[in-house]
């Protein structure tokens, strides 16, 4: 069936975790063709990063995902501002530093979750009364981690399925009102989560090293932004970048119990874990990593 086009010139777009990474880049993607922007961050110089992005199409608000009030208040600023809310995208989040479950502490796989799945369905809720008006959209950013075996990261694997689930969920839920959601799925991206989270650790380099090597092409943020913006114009359910990642995502009830069984015997893997498990227990504790904050490093919450 062939989707009607979604035109995003004058759509106002409220978009989480926007000064930095994916959030950022999509921001600029959009006031490219023609959409208003409201970036939402933690980050105490956001109306100043939206200022710089365009001072006429873009505003920044300060908020943190895991208090409800302060998203309500986002989004009056942004109705007060531009008139309305077309299209939220739910993009902020973190990444715990890499670790087996068993030497992860309970306060960061809180403070994780708080972000990543409570902070999303807050962003949702806060925007839903305008968005269903509009007939607009939701986008969620999950990740290919939604489908492959979390080793060394579960928390944040979680967090990814369970974004997955409420986009599926939202898709029927809202269908009778007009608004379509999207989910996306992204692999490595070149932002400051990674740079922090995976590059240069080894032991995070053996782990990967079990994925076929054509599935860890790298993408920068730009065309991950530009995936994102021509998935909101054609209102698709998904978007999956690099492509290779569908045939994974289709294949996922088959291709996922043979994986697992695979790096449970896996004698590489194992030995990365075993390593991960004996250093998570002798390091000091590193703060989260958050998906964009301009990769400065926070161990409060706040935050894909």
């Amino acid at each position: 069936m062939t989707r009607l086009r979604y035109d995003l010139n004058g759509k106002v777009v409220l978009i989480t975790g926007g000064t930095g990474g994916i959030g950022s880049a999509t921001a600029r993607e959009l006031i490219r063709r023609g959409a208003k922007v409201a970036i939402v961050d933690v980050d105490l110089e956001t109306p100043q990063i939206a200022e710089r992005m365009s001072s006429h199409s873009a505003m920044g608000a300060v908020a943190d995902v895991c208090d409800r009030d302060a998203l309500d208040l986002a989004v009056a600023d942004v109705v007060n501002r531009f008139g309305r809310v077309d299209v939220a995208i739910a993009n902020a989040g973190i990444l715990s530093r890499a670790a087996t479950l068993r030497t992860t502490p309970a306060s960061s796989i809180e403070s994780l979750l708080a972000v990543n799945v409570s902070g999303v369905v807050n962003t949702v809720q806060a925007a839903m009364d305008q968005v269903i008006a509009h007939r607009g959209q939701f986008v969620l950013i999950s990740s290919v981690f939604a489908f492959l075996n979390g080793m060394g990261t579960i928390p944040y694997a979680m967090s990814k399925a369970a974004v997955e689930q409420l986009g599926r969920g939202l898709r029927v839920e809202l269908a009778a009102h007009g608004v379509s959601t999207t989910i996306a799925y992204f692999s490595l991206i070149e932002t400051n989560m990674i740079k922090q989270g995976v590059d240069g650790d080894p032991v995070v380099d053996e782990l990967l090293a079990s994925l076929p090597r054509a599935l860890l092409k790298r993408l920068q943020p730009d065309a991950a932004a530009t995936a994102l913006a021509n998935g909101l114009a054609h209102r698709s359910p998904h978007v999956m970048e690099p492509s290779r990642w569908k045939p994974v995502s289709a294949l996922r009830g088959l291709l996922a119990p043979a994986m697992d069984s695979h790096l449970a015997r896996d004698r590489r893997t194992l030995a990365a874990l075993s390593e991960l498990d004996a250093r998570s227990h002798t390091a000091p504790r590193q703060p989260d990593i958050p998906t964009s904050l301009r990769g400065r490093p926070i161990t409060s919450k706040g935050k894909k």
